[in-house]
């Protein structure tokens, strides 16, 4: 949950009496709830989806790929006409495209609507979620947001807990015989309530020296994601025909390209849709790797361990669900700890520890589904959950600060936005890779009693894959400064640090969903 753009106090702010601005606060938040939820709630259906729609491999891949690439590309454009054309408009035109999108993935007659629905989604969640910070920058003076944010995190944490269970009981459920469809259409009553309250809750403001819009930025940021990932997503498929690897190699032309466009409107008339001269600082450019290739993590972990335990081993949607609650409860402690009491002592060595913990955890995890087969519990796994998920909070929480301490204070409200981003973009990445690290550990055709082996099998190669990329990440670590210092997301001289430092850590943690 991103502000991708420097956030400028309203003029308009309701005064802090107004009991307005606290109904405005929990409209905005149940929007932010509603995108978390929806991202984590899908995963725990996709086994239904699959089994009821006779979806391919790559259709159940593009089902969330799609999304997530989605919602990449459209954050920073997002961010920057909410500041153009006021938060508030374009908030409530997210929410009511997002509501439409998800009354059509419910209503989604084959795999191709609900793949195309999702990406629709994606886009309005785009327009959406940027917007959830910038009201609260604009609603609130500045001694009040740090309870602001503090409610923010607890809602993070709340959605990354109750989207797994939430989906695994409405697909459980059958509500109305419509299997795993309620898991969407749960999103129309919420964001209808949002609109009309919002409508009459939320106040207008706009940022005074908003910048334009880089179209050209936006689609060639676009086309190189597209040229990239579509092909990792259909290449096993069909065979990785020729044109996908020209067009995996064709994607970095393009953003290299896209690369040289921005350097020059840069120095035209300063308005690039990504400041090139934040990749001159060393922490932040190395930061940017450490997100994306973190981002790559979740992408491939998150789908081929639901897929393991629905698919592979037969579980029910419920059973899965509860399964990941430990994980979830360690990554939230964790993250709080880090934050408050570890990273202002220890520095940069949390984040590698976190990286080590984890590569640990799924170490672990590779054990013991090697050791206990077909029979492993739920039980049996929640001790490689919970040291996996202490290393992910030890470094979801602070790693935005740590990127951001050596930029210009200037440029930090962009710089955190293209942080977010460029995760959600290796979220992508990391759905595209699924198709060789998992599906391309198994055959095409399986006889029944294959099925369980051959998911085993390749969640195990897929476990390895993500240990290898922890390790990566582990080094690239090292290039982050030693002590990160808390900067305020904003021009010098706009914001007092109270409150913009914490939402930058609401920010980061916002990002584990």
């Amino acid at each position: 949950m991103i502000s991708t753009h420097t956030p400028d106090p309203s003029p308009a702010a309701p005064a802090a009496g107004d009991r307005r601005r606290w109904y405005a606060l929990a409209i905005v938040m149940t929007a932010a709830f509603m995108d978390l939820v929806d991202v984590t709630i899908v995963n725990i259906a996709i086994p239904s989806i699959r089994q009821n729609e006779g979806a391919s491999f790559s259709q159940i891949q593009w089902i969330t790929a799609g999304y997530a690439l989605a919602f990449a590309a459209g954050l920073i454009t997002g961010g920057r006409l909410g500041d153009i054309h006021g938060r508030k408009r374009v908030f409530l035109t997210g929410v009511a495209g997002f509501t439409l999108a998800s009354a059509l993935c419910g209503f989604a007659v084959n795999p191709e609507m609900l793949v195309a629905s999702r990406i629709l989604q994606g886009a309005m969640a785009a327009l959406m979620v940027p917007q959830v910070l910038s009201i609260v920058h604009a609603t609130f003076p500045a001694h009040e947001r740090g309870k602001v944010f503090g409610l923010f995190g607890a809602i993070v944490g709340l959605g990354a807990v109750s989207g797994p269970l939430l989906g695994a009981l409405l697909t459980e459920w059958n509500l109305f015989g419509l299997e795993w469809r309620p898991i969407f259409l749960i999103n129309l009553p919420v964001g209808v309530a949002a609109l009309i309250l919002g409508g009459r809750f939320i106040t207008e403001s706009k940022s005074p020296r908003a910048l334009r819009l880089d179209l050209v930025g936006v689609a060639l940021v676009t086309l190189g994601l597209l040229m990239l990932v579509y092909p990792l997503t259909r290449g096993r498929e069909l065979g990785w025909p020729l044109w996908g690897h020209l067009s995996m190699a064709g994607a970095f032309v393009v953003l290299a390209v896209l690369v040289a466009y921005e350097r020059r409107k840069s120095a035209r008339d300063g308005s690039p849709l990504v400041e090139p001269s934040l990749f001159r600082v060393k922490s932040f450019a190395a930061g940017i790797a450490v997100q994306t290739v973190f981002g790559v993590v979740l992408g491939i972990f998150f789908l081929v361990w639901t897929l393991y335990m629905q698919v592979g081993l037969g579980w029910t949607a419920l059973r899965a669900g509860l399964t990941g609650v430990p994980f979830s409860v360690a990554v939230s402690v964790a993250a709080g700890l880090s934050v408050q009491k570890l990273v202002p002592r220890f520095g940069r060595k949390v984040l590698q520890a976190g990286a080590l913990v984890m590569a640990a955890g799924v170490l672990l995890y590779l054990w013991e589904s090697e050791h206990y087969g077909l029979g492993i519990t739920s039980w049996q796994m929640a001790p490689p959950l919970v040291v996996m998920g202490v290393g992910m909070g030890l470094i979801v929480a602070p790693l935005t600060d740590a990127v951001l301490s050596q930029v210009p204070r200037e440029h930090a409200g962009s710089a955190s936005g293209l942080i977010n981003t460029v995760q959600q973009m290796g979220n992508a990445l990391g759905l595209g890779l699924v198709s060789v690290v998992f599906f391309g550990a198994m055959s095409d055709d399986l006889a029944p009693a294959r099925i369980g082996p051959a998911y085993a099998d390749a969640f195990q190669n897929a476990l390895g894959w993500v240990a290898a990329v922890v390790t990566v990440i582990f080094l690239l670590m090292f290039a982050l400064p030693k002590r990160p210092a808390q900067h305020v997301e904003g021009a010098a001289g706009e914001e007092p640090a109270g409150g913009t430092t914490e939402g930058t850590a609401a920010e980061k943690e916002a990002a584990l969903a």
